[in-house]
């Protein structure tokens, strides 16, 4: 494995990935994870420091800050059940700048309105926070709910998105 840490305005961004000659810059991302976040990734013994591995990954994120990257084209090596995957990849297909909610969502991947629960659940595991947009889902009457990074953060990215208004004060 290797890892590396990117600033950004949230705070440093930990990414981990796996060496992989078909992705570009030669890495798959595994994970991105914000000081703080619930089931953050912990850099583990044996792990390699690899900055130059992560530059194209690190170059989309400054672009994303800096408002000119919109989607990212990123090599992803996510490891999830096969519910946490079809969850994962409607999640994937939220457009920058919109919203969705866990019910859409539960009904766009064909699970009953049951499902709800577990659809936050599976949101919940991303190991890939940003890259795969998460804190576009929002609740039902469109408050902010369940952001493993927290909410100042999911809130942060959505105004920048331009998904929710500038909050004042």
């Amino acid at each position: 494995m290797v890892h590396t840490t990117v600033d950004s305005p949230l705070g440093p961004l930990l990414l981990v990935g796996e060496r992989d000659g078909a992705a570009p810059g030669g890495v798959a991302l595994r994970s991105l994870s914000m000081t703080g976040q619930k089931r953050a990734a912990v850099v583990q013994d044996g792990w390699v420091d690899d900055p130059a591995a992560f530059a194209g990954i690190a170059e989309q994120l400054r672009g994303y800050f800096a408002g000119e990257v919109t989607e990212f084209t990123i090599e992803l090596h996510a490891e999830g059940t096969e519910f946490q995957q079809r969850v994962w990849q409607a999640v994937d297909a939220i457009p920058y700048g919109a919203t969705t909610t866990y019910g859409r969502l539960a009904e766009q991947i064909g699970a009953p309105r049951a499902a709800v629960r577990a659809v936050g659940a599976a949101i919940g595991a991303n190991p890939v926070l940003l890259v795969r947009p998460c804190h576009r889902v929002v609740g039902a009457t469109g408050a902010l709910t369940g952001y493993a990074g927290g909410l100042e953060r999911k809130e942060f990215l959505l105004v920048r998105e331009g998904a929710l208004p500038q909050q004042l004060g």
